[in-house]
């Protein structure tokens, strides 16, 4: 069984930088399709980005391409969200995510792992 847990997140300003991680464990292996997700105040929970690691893709939304850049380190299996230029539209409580089927997916639903989450403010 995957357990995913999530760290890094916290109080910011708008303009600053903050890095998610994600442990990984119960796995041999991580798993191939990992992403993260976000779910703002009194809203649905959106993609912010899933990867694939073989062969390498990545699909990020709109709002975080070119800010959020999305790595793994299967040395320390470790899944990390790097978030820079943030906004307070960012603030959301982050999930990091993995999926079995080896499609990338920006349905929540498609994922089967799950962590608790790690909140992210932004203020103006």
């Amino acid at each position: 069984q995957v357990q995913l847990v999530e760290s890094g997140g916290g109080l910011v300003q708008s303009g600053g930088s903050l890095r998610l991680s994600c442990a990984v464990s119960g796995g041999a292996l991580l798993p191939n399709i990992m992403a993260w997700f976000r779910q703002p105040p009194g809203k649905e929970r959106e993609l912010v980005v899933a990867m694939r690691w073989s062969p390498s893709a990545t699909d990020y939304a709109d709002s975080v391409k070119g800010r959020f850049t999305i790595s793994r380190d299967d040395t320390t299996n470790t899944l990390s969200l790097q978030m820079s230029n943030l906004k307070p539209e960012d603030t959301a409580v982050y999930y990091c995510a993995a999926r079995r089927f080896p499609v990338l997916s920006r349905t929540s639903s498609s994922y089967q792992y799950w962590g608790q989450g790690t909140q992210v403010t932004v203020s103006s």
